[in-house]
């Protein structure tokens, strides 16, 4: 008996514990679990979005970042949640991609600023981001899916012993990557369509495109697709049912001329950077360049590379061996190898101090014992320009010869940049053109001199076929180097 009423008072404090987690959602009213408040939620974003800005960096265009403040903050005030302190902003990456994390923060790649061709387009993919924060999918999804720290390259890297050295993503990255199901997504767009409409533009345009992401996603192989369309029905079944919620909501509201403003929003991007900025370092005939610290070196053909503002990854297909290289913490070689050496818990196999390349180096191999078997690391530390350079190239240790000679060579041959044209590169950027006379979207593009073997990038970046016949007087995108 004694027993029988522990259980009740068990089951009862069970009972009492998830309603006090369960709670209403601002946009379907039905009550859920979840296991953070809406304050935990607010605190979530505010740790995040200082580390999601390190990762990717700010895109400084003080006229780009007013608009869409001024625009998320006027749909924001429409939202299911217009009490969140939200904030807006533009991170300096190519990869076209919208994303939010809690608490009321979005963000747009300069690369997905770029793509858009009417301030209509950019309001339907801003209702679709607000969305996500007012229905709290990413709480939602944080209790269905604990990520693990892994960095971007770790796709490539498929031994374990081997990716715990990557950088581990921080919790706001991992918030900024997650992605989420086709109810979510589906709900995303019924928002984004919904808070578009409200603040007078016409959702039809959010259909339009998509479509020209799905472009995208065929000519990169699916590399390069925003989340919320990896986990999306097919294009048609989206297109059909945004244009036909849009048409609701015109309806609705009696929204006679809902606002589109192509010509505006072309102009506000004129100028704006496309593809890889050199500035960040860049990659050309297997040899890495970083104009702004003036330096170079080479990497291994036909390895995989991701170059964030922390470090450079690269990675042979096998997945069996990384380099990378970073910045190392201290005032001089000797310093800064112990502070490695103690972070990775190396044991220390050689060491030697020599001269390359008119730069100060230490190169050490050591190894970490780990219970599957022992990992080898090859690090040369290298003094120049006022920094210290950690190159580290690790394998396991029966397959590490392998690969020594080839991170040697990359090693070796760290050296300063001196070439002028690599030094002065200078980025692609957008520049706005007013065609003369009417034509197709190839002939403009003969017109301006644009590349040939660039015209199916330019067009997708105009969200045009080439064969698109063109009215006079109409503005297109071309690419210029700035």
């Amino acid at each position: 008996m004694k027993n029988q009423s522990l259980r009740i008072t068990f089951v009862w404090a069970a009972c009492l514990m998830v309603c006090w987690s369960c709670a209403r959602n601002p946009v379907t009213g039905r009550r859920q679990l979840v296991f953070m408040s809406e304050a935990q939620e607010i605190a979530m974003g505010k740790e995040s979005d200082p580390q999601i800005m390190a990762f990717f960096g700010n895109y400084e265009d003080e006229e780009l970042q007013q608009f869409i403040t001024t625009k998320g903050l006027e749909m924001a005030a429409i939202s299911h949640r217009p009490h969140l302190d939200y904030e807006f902003k533009i991170v300096d990456s190519p990869v076209i991609n919208a994303f939010a994390v809690p608490g009321g923060y979005v963000y747009f790649t300069r690369g997905i600023m770029a793509h858009f061709n009417n301030e209509a387009e950019f309001a339907g993919v801003l209702g679709h981001e607000i969305g996500h924060i007012t229905a709290r999918h990413s709480v939602i999804r944080q209790r269905n899916q604990m990520l693990g720290q892994i960095g971007l390259i770790a796709g490539v890297i498929l031994v374990p012993e081997i990716s715990q050295f990557v950088e581990p993503l921080s919790q706001g990255m991992q918030l900024a990557l997650l992605s989420f199901g086709r109810e979510a997504e589906r709900e995303s767009d019924k928002l984004g369509v919904e808070y578009s409409s409200r603040i007078g533009y016409d959702a039809v345009e959010m259909a339009g495109f998509f479509q020209t992401l799905e472009r995208q996603q065929a000519q990169s192989g699916g590399n390069e697709i925003p989340d919320f369309l990896s986990t999306h029905p097919s294009p048609s079944e989206r297109n059909i049912t945004v244009a036909r919620m849009a048409g609701e909501w015109k309806e609705k509201l009696n929204l006679t001329n809902p606002e589109v403003n192509r010509n505006t929003y072309l102009q506000r991007i004129d100028g704006l950077i496309v593809g890889e900025d050199p500035n960040q370092g860049f990659i050309e005939n297997n040899t890495f360049y970083h104009p702004v610290l003036k330096f170079q070196f080479p990497i291994p053909k036909e390895w995989s590379t991701q170059n964030t503002p922390q470090q450079v990854q690269m990675a042979p297909k096998s997945g069996d061996a990384l380099m990378m290289l970073s910045l190392a913490s201290g005032t001089s070689l000797e310093e800064a190898s112990r502070g490695i050496l103690e972070q990775y818990k190396l044991e220390l196999v050689e060491s030697n101090k020599v001269t390359r390349n008119d730069m100060e180096t230490l190169v050490l191999l050591a190894d970490q014992k780990q219970e599957k078997g022992t990992v080898r690391v090859l690090m040369t530390l290298i003094n120049f320009g006022g920094n210290i350079y950690n190159i580290m190239g690790i394998g396991e240790i029966s397959k590490f010869p392998t690969y020594r000679s080839l991170m040697e060579t990359t090693m070796r041959n760290f050296a300063e940049l001196k070439d002028t044209e690599k030094l002065n590169r200078k980025p692609d950027v957008i520049r706005i053109k007013t065609i003369p006379r009417a034509m197709t979207l190839e002939a403009a593009f003969r017109s301006y001199n644009m590349p040939q073997s660039r015209f199916e990038e330019i067009a997708l970046l105009n969200g045009m076929l080439l064969s698109d016949e063109v009215p006079q007087n109409t503005m297109i995108k071309v690419i210029e180097r700035k």
